[in-house]
């Protein structure tokens, strides 16, 4: 059943809190994060959500992501954890997967040539 945008969202599975368990020395950055106003069922999927209902869902989450101050941080606390679920830093799950895939290989080939360069050197 598809549901129009002015009815709440059935949210099936909302994890409890959207602030990481760690605190940095300058505070907690999620503190100033602008979805802590919003309800969480912009953020995290229904069950049995329609396709077009998640795109939507999911831009409208990426709206208020763009104009939060601490977005950045948001996204890095996603990449770092990895949250498996929901819009964090402006990125979906899915999102962040090819992110992570894209750092790995970006570490991965920076190691190769360091090591190559480090081989060069020697001989």
């Amino acid at each position: 059943m598809l549901q129009l945008p002015h009815q709440p969202l059935q949210v099936a599975a909302v994890p409890s809190q959207r602030t990481p368990a760690r605190e940095d020395q300058a505070g907690p950055w999620h503190s100033e994060a602008v979805c802590r106003r919003d309800e969480a069922g912009l953020f995290f999927a229904p069950s049995k959500e329609p396709t077009a209902a998640r795109l939507a869902r999911e831009e409208s989450a990426k709206r208020v992501c763009a104009r939060c101050p601490v977005m950045v941080e948001c996204r890095e606390h996603a990449l770092l954890q990895p949250e498996p679920y929901g819009v964090w830093g402006g990125l979906t799950a899915a999102e962040r997967r090819v992110a992570l895939a894209r750092r790995r290989r970006r570490e991965a080939e920076l190691k190769a040539s360091g090591a190559a360069g480090h081989i060069a050197a020697a001989g």
